[in-house]
């Protein structure tokens, strides 16, 4: 029992670490850039180094995304090739990020899923593959991401089509919706 104990402790502090170290090495490396310029700057006007960091982060990102991002993302996949577990969690997380916030926004069909047919529970989830044929699987099923309350995290449910209700509401509310628990409310406008 105690060894049992043990490896589920184990695999709940390594995923809490996976979890936690990519929005802790953010708030920390923004803290120190914050800090950094704070003390460089000759005048004290408040909030000056709060404005000249995020005209720092905006004109990183643009250059990042214009004329660095081709060679440095090109050294960087490099180096990824070399380290396949890195690569698996780099790409996992960046997959992630961008179904949230990137250009190809991956959640937006919200839809309540029936888990079992005999039952009248249903959870909320985002149909985020319809067509799973690449994998063997049958057109009749559809893949549905269904998000944790309270976590940045969720689980991928392969579900038939017949236990998929959309919704008529913006992703973006249902998502805020499942994330508090329920307890946010839903814009209507």
């Amino acid at each position: 029992m105690f060894k049992y104990f043990l490896k589920r402790f184990g695999a709940y502090f390594l995923q809490g670490v996976l979890l936690a170290a990519p929005v802790a090495a953010t708030i920390y490396v923004v803290y120190k850039l914050f800090t950094a310029i704070d003390s460089i700057i000759p005048f004290d006007v408040p909030g000056l180094g709060l404005l000249a960091l995020i005209l720092l982060l905006t004109l990183l990102g643009f250059f990042g995304t214009t004329i660095i991002a081709v060679p440095v993302m090109a050294y960087f996949k490099r180096l990824l090739d070399k380290a396949p577990l890195l690569k698996s969690i780099y790409s996992a997380v960046k997959d992630l990020t961008t179904a949230f916030m990137g250009k190809k926004k991956s959640f937006t069909e919200p839809v309540l899923v029936k888990m079992m047919i005999d039952s009248d529970v249903q959870k909320f989830g985002f149909i985020t593959n319809k067509d799973l044929s690449e994998l063997g699987i049958s057109d009749d099923k559809v893949a549905v991401y269904l998000p944790h309350s309270y976590a940045f995290s969720g689980n991928l449910f392969i579900v038939p089509k017949r236990n998929v209700t959309p919704i008529d509401a913006k992703a973006a509310d249902v998502m805020k919706f499942i994330v508090s628990g329920g307890v946010t409310s839903v814009d209507n406008e």
